[in-house]
């Protein structure tokens, strides 16, 4: 029997101009491809905030995915941390609102 794929879970905050550049359904859109099960949504201060569950490679290559984003969209800074499994509620990703 195959071994299964350890699942890492990751929140991005992604700064630049990120909001009203079709970001989060750029994200989304992705993250469905990918297979990544988690959500995105805009913050307060401009950034927007993702949370994504899924193996190894596969976060990486989302991430290097979220650090281009949409044209339109100018990413200057995203920062990574780890976080609890239990931050991703569903089987599927969506656009918190």
């Amino acid at each position: 029997m195959a071994e299964r794929p350890e699942l890492v879970c990751q929140r991005w905050v992604v700064e630049g101009r990120v909001q009203g550049v079709g970001y989060r359904w750029f994200a989304l859109n992705h993250a469905q491809a990918l297979g990544v099960r988690g959500w995105v949504q805009n913050r307060d201060d401009g950034a927007v905030e993702v949370v994504g569950l899924a193996t190894a490679p596969t976060s990486s290559a989302f991430e290097a995915l979220l650090a281009r984003g949409p044209t339109g969209a100018r990413v200057t800074r995203i920062t990574r941390e780890q976080v609890p499994h239990e931050f991703v509620e569903s089987k599927s990703f969506h656009v918190k609102h």
